[in-house]
C-alpha cells in the first residue's frame, strides 16, 4: 500500500477555531469525542471516504459548522496507522495534530 502524503479530517469548526485561538494542537478525535477519550484522531484517506463518513455520522450537522482539514502526514509528530473499519482502511493519527501540519482548510463536500 502506498501511503498518501496528505490525509483528511472532518472537524467541527468551533473546535478547530478554539485550537487556533489557543495556538495549541488540535485534539478532537471525532464528533463528540476527544483524542484523550478515543486514543487517536479519526481521518479519511480521500474526499470519497470523507463524504461517506459525513453521510453516516454528520448528516444532521449544518455544513457551515464543519470543515475538512488537509493534513500533511510528514509534519505529524505522532504515528499514522491505517486500520480497518467498515471494510475499508482509515488513517488514524495517534496523537494531537500540530497546527502547522494542517496545510489547507476546505469546506466539507456539498454532497453527502
Amino acid at each position: 500500500m502506498t501511503l498518501a502524503k496528505t490525509i483528511l479530517h472532518i472537524a467541527e469548526r468551533e473546535h478547530w477555531d478554539a485550537a487556533r485561538t489557543a495556538d495549541a494542537p488540535y485534539t478532537r478525535s471525532t464528533r463528540g469525542r476527544s483524542l484523550a477519550e478515543e486514543g487517536f484522531v479519526h481521518c479519511s484517506s480521500d474526499e470519497a471516504q470523507a463524504s461517506a463518513v459525513l453521510s453516516r455520522f454528520y448528516a444532521d450537522v449544518p455544513p457551515a459548522d464543519l470543515i475538512l482539514l488537509v493534513i500533511d502526514v510528514a509534519s505529524l509528530d505522532a504515528p499514522v496507522r491505517h486500520e480497518p473499519a467498515d471494510g475499508e482502511l482509515f488513517p488514524h493519527v495517534y496523537g494531537p495534530i500540530p497546527l502547522h501540519a494542517v496545510i489547507e482548510v476546505r469546506p466539507v463536500p456539498a454532497t453527502r
